[in-house]
């Protein structure tokens, strides 16, 4: 599988404290790969490290084939990820259309598969409240907008940080029916998530942090089989 996203030796910091240590992580193009871990053991800081949003101090990262390390969050992100952060991010004195209006742009190849019209017919909530502002949504409508705002430039690769919490059982129920969607239509995405569960049906391949180094890498089949290395490393 061609990698889209390649980090090798990640070394990164926050002031004196060493979060990242020598961290590798790809991934191919067209795969999911789900970033597990407990809380603060880097996740977070390894996303931000690709996106450029913290400059790493020793490592290099490159996106379909293009040496990014130290460039600016805009370029890295011109490459063709899209980023749904925890926290949603969305514009709260935008309405749902404009939203999703300004974001959209063709994908690096010049696809536009991802239009205003397939959005809404995919959250059809959204098509009810194209009107409404973004801070007059619901917690679940806003993680809706969130997506279809990223989905809008057309993406290779999606990047979704906790794209359910918080969030009522039907709506995650319904945030993960749009996820598998976008799977099967080729984008590639990194998901973090506290449903391991439905991560392990889902992802191609799971990742595991711990203290900011990878302690697993591999396929959903051996965290079945050994379910001491979920409990050890996750707390299941």
């Amino acid at each position: 599988m061609t990698a889209f996203i390649e980090a090798r030796g990640i070394h990164t910091f926050y002031g004196s404290s060493h979060i990242l240590h020598g961290v590798d992580f790809t991934v191919g193009r067209g795969e999911t790969v789900a970033l597990m871990g407990r809380n603060g053991m880097g996740k977070s800081t390894l996303l931000k490290s690709i996106l450029g949003l913290v400059a790493p101090r020793q490592g290099s990262v490159t996106v379909a084939g293009a040496d990014v390390t130290g460039a600016e969050t805009h370029a890295v992100i011109r490459r063709g990820i899209a980023y749904v952060p925890e926290g949603r991010g969305i514009f709260p004195t935008l309405n749902v259309r404009e939203n999703l209006i300004m974001a959209a742009r063709p994908g690096v190849d010049g696809r536009r598969d991802w239009t205003c019209e397939r959005v809404l017919a995919t959250f059809p909530r959204l098509a009810e409240r194209l009107d409404n502002m973004g801070n007059h949504l619901s917690g679940g409508e806003q993680q809706m907008l969130s997506i279809g705002r990223a989905l809008m430039t057309n993406p290779d690769l999606l990047i979704l940080d906790e794209a359910t919490e918080g969030l009522a059982p039907l709506i995650r129920r319904e945030i993960w029916h749009t996820i598998r969607t976008i799977k099967d239509s080729g984008i590639a995405s990194i998901i973090v998530d506290k449903n391991v569960h439905v991560l392990l049906d889902l992802a191609q391949r799971h990742v595991i942090l711990v203290k900011g180094r990878i302690v697993y890498d591999g396929g959903p089949q051996a965290l079945r089989d050994d379910p001491a290395i979920l409990k050890r490393h996750i707390g299941l």
